[in-house]
Parts: C-alpha cells; sequence; structure tokens
C-alpha cells in the first residue's frame, strides 16, 4: 500500500523523502521531468536524494489511487484543487499539509476539504518543521488533527517514521489556526527585527501575538490547550526565530523597506489579511494581526504601526 504526496515544493518532497524509508510514496508534482531524472528536488531540496521507494510522477490518475493523500498545495489554492478533482479524491484520507486561512471564506484546510470532498476523511499535519531538516532525517515532531480519533489514530500510525514523530488531537480548529496565526505573528516578529527594534521588541511580539491567537482560536471554538501544542507555541516559537522562514524573512524585508521576491509564497500575508476581517466583524482585539494585514497593503508604516502598538490603553496581562 502506497502514500501519495501531492505538490512538488520543498514541503511535500521533505515528506515524501521521509515516508519512502518505509512505504512506497508517490510524490506528484505539476512538472515532474527534472525531479525523475535528477532523483532529487534540485531546485527546491539540492542533495537530499530519492530512495527506489519513491516514485515521481506528473500523472495525477495515478498519484490518487492511494487511499492516503497528503496536500501539500498552498493553501489559496487548495479548494480549486479539490473542486476540480473532487470525484477521483472521493472516499479517501486526506491530509493538509498547508498553513493558513483562505482569504475569500476564511475557512481554514479541514474545512475546505470537507465542503468540497464531503464522503472524504479530512485530517491536517501541521507543526514546527522546515523541509530542509524532514528531508534530512532530522528530529521533528508535528501535530495530526482529525475530528474522528479513529482516523486520527490510524494516520498517526501510518505516517510516523524514526525522525517524524505524530502527536494526535481531535481539535482541527485549534490545529489549523495555530499554524496559520502564528505565520501573521513571524512577520510581526521580522519587521521588528528588520527595523532594529530589538530582541525584546520580539519577544514581546511574541508573547501578546500568542495571546491574539488563543483569542481568536477559542473565538472559533478551538481549545486553548490546542494553542499551546506543537500546532501552536511550537511552531509561533520556530517561525519568529529564524530566517529559514518565508513569513519572517517577509517581514525583515518590510522592516528594512527592501523589495521582496513576489513569486515566494507567504501564506502569513492572505491569513492576516483574512484574520482581521474576522476580527473587524466580531469586534475581537486584534491589534498586531491588524498592523501586520496594514503594513501589507500598504496604508501603515512601520512607524506608525509601532506608535499605535506602544500607544495603545493600558491594561492588565
Amino acid at each position: 500500500m502506497s502514500i501519495s504526496v501531492l505538490g512538488g515544493g520543498a514541503f511535500g518532497t521533505a515528506l515524501a523523502i521521509a515516508l519512502a524509508g518505509q512505504v512506497p510514496v508517490i510524490l506528484w508534482a505539476r512538472d515532474p521531468a527534472d525531479m525523475q531524472e535528477a532523483r532529487e528536488n534540485k531546485k527546491r531540496l539540492p542533495d537530499c536524494h530519492f530512495s527506489d521507494k519513491l516514485e515521481v510522477t506528473g500523472d495525477l490518475s495515478h498519484a490518487l489511487t492511494s487511499q492516503t493523500i497528503l496536500l501539500a498545495l498552498p493553501m489559496q489554492k487548495l479548494r480549486g484543487f479539490l473542486r476540480d478533482n473532487a470525484q477521483l479524491l472521493s472516499g479517501k484520507s486526506l491530509v493538509a499539509c498547508c498553513k493558513g486561512i483562505e482569504l475569500t471564506t476564511g475557512a481554514g484546510p479541514v474545512r475546505i476539504i470537507t465542503e468540497e470532498v464531503p464522503d472524504a476523511q479530512a485530517a491536517i499535519m501541521t507543526g514546527p518543521s522546515f523541509a530542509a531538516d524532514i528531508a534530512r532525517g532530522l528530529p521533528t515532531a508535528l501535530t495530526l488533527a482529525a475530528q474522528d480519533d479513529a482516523l486520527a489514530r490510524s494516520l498517526q500510525k501510518e505516517l510516523t517514521t524514526p525522525t517524524l514523530r505524530l502527536y494526535r488531537t481531535t481539535d482541527t480548529i485549534g490545529a489549523e489556526l495555530g499554524g496559520a496565526l502564528k505565520n501573521v505573528v513571524a512577520i510581526a516578529c521580522g519587521t521588528a527585527m528588520g527595523a532594529g527594534m530589538g530582541e525584546s521588541a520580539r519577544a514581546a511580539l511574541m508573547t501578546r501575538g500568542y495571546a491574539e491567537m488563543k483569542r481568536m482560536a477559542e473565538h472559533r471554538g478551538a481549545e486553548a490547550e490546542t494553542l499551546a501544542g506543537l500546532s501552536g507555541f511550537g511552531d509561533l516559537t520556530l517561525t519568529c526565530t529564524s530566517e529559514g522562514s518565508r513569513n519572517y524573512r517577509l517581514g525583515l524585508s518590510l522592516g528594512r523597506g527592501e523589495a521582496f521576491d513576489a513569486g515566494t509564497t507567504v501564506e502569513g500575508a492572505a491569513t492576516a489579511r483574512a484574520m482581521a476581517q474576522v476580527a473587524r466583524e466580531s469586534g475581537l482585539d486584534m491589534p498586531i494581526t491588524m498592523a501586520v494585514a496594514a503594513l501589507l497593503d500598504k496604508s501603515l508604516d512601520v512607524k506608525d504601526a509601532v506608535y499605535s502598538l506602544l500607544n495603545r490603553p493600558l491594561k492588565e496581562e
């Protein structure tokens, strides 16, 4: 029995490499020729070679013959892909491996799977991880969330490897939001560091950003404890402190007043805009999220964003 990974980016490739150490894996990519020939993803993960158990294909119907399918696709393109291929995905176990919130609806990946392929078994795998670490077999721990605990247990066993450890939960909303909202805080932290505000400012943003993450998660029906786990606090710690994070690097560019590569997918940008809209509509206090969204839309500069945060009314922690 094989596992399929859809998406030939760095993270999808890394998951395929890690899983192929123990089971046959089919990695689907839109343009697989270079990977098929080189037996590695030279563009995204150089020097991480593919085992004999890893098959690379551009044939989607072939990739969808597996029962368990990992969706390592850009968050904003997930719904369209599922809608276009709903018949082939029917009845499968679909594990979202993307982090973010859909800009147009405010939905997370599990909800999108449920809406577009209602008879599929939906789950999400998320947490503190860089693709290069996973591909090179460095120890990594993630959260595996599914509303059906039996499904979560089954996937946990199937997808755990000697170097990739999965912890399960049935709180899919908490897992979705932890992985999405930490990207917004990472942009804020990168901006602070890029503007030369220092480590103390970053620590403050991480702490108050974490409070915003919990506030939004609880508003949406998640359990606060989930945000204290790998998919929340764990991922927040990694993403806000390393230039390996694209969201953090975007923030650095904002803080330095430099251009950022428009071709790089940064899920936190769409998430900030989506969550700022939710905060406005619901009256939630999300000042860091609002400031990041305003910075991205160029309606606020870094100096004014800092001033607005420092001059909020004094309050209890």
